[in-house]
């Protein structure tokens, strides 16, 4: 038997069986690509969020370099908060110094164990904190806080 002598009733089913196969494949395919897009936006996410907080780091290590190596300490002032706006090396949304003292009297150093520091030292504590926003139209943010005790001599008291 050749092929013209088969009946007429099977003569499209190769065609429907391709057509259901090709279908599936192109669904498979194109959730394939949705999932790999999905990933790639995650991807970027996570590296903007990444980049935001070594911002927000090195802003921090570079407030608190400046403070300590330059003539004019601001972490000795008393009035509180103020922002920082020297930083240079990365771009921040803000940098404020806020005081952590529970009065107006400066208290004694935490872990000192100087024999002089009894009455004669007393700390500034502070808190810097770092704010960087980051994401499209900067809609999530990174804050980094660090404490800084500021030595000062209790001069008058």
């Amino acid at each position: 038997m050749g092929l013209t002598s088969l009946p007429n009733k099977q003569q499209g089913v190769v065609l429907v069986v391709a057509l259901v196969f090709l279908i599936s494949l192109t669904a498979v395919a194109s959730a394939l690509m949705l999932n790999s897009t999905t990933d790639l936006k995650i991807a970027g996410a996570s590296e903007q969020k990444l980049i935001a907080v070594q911002e927000a780091i090195s802003a921090t290590d570079e407030a608190i370099a400046d403070q300590v190596t330059s003539d004019t300490n601001l972490f000795t002032r008393q009035t509180f908060p103020f922002d920082i706006t020297t930083i240079n090396s990365v771009t921040v949304d803000t940098v404020r110094v806020t005081s952590r003292n529970f009065d107006t009297a400066l208290p004694d150093c935490p872990h000192s164990k100087l024999a002089s520091s009894t009455k004669v030292v007393k700390c500034n504590v502070l808190n810097l904190g770092v704010t960087n926003n980051y994401g499209r139209k900067d809609t999530s943010s990174v804050v980094i806080n660090a404490g800084i005790s500021q030595q000062i001599l209790n001069v008058g008291n």
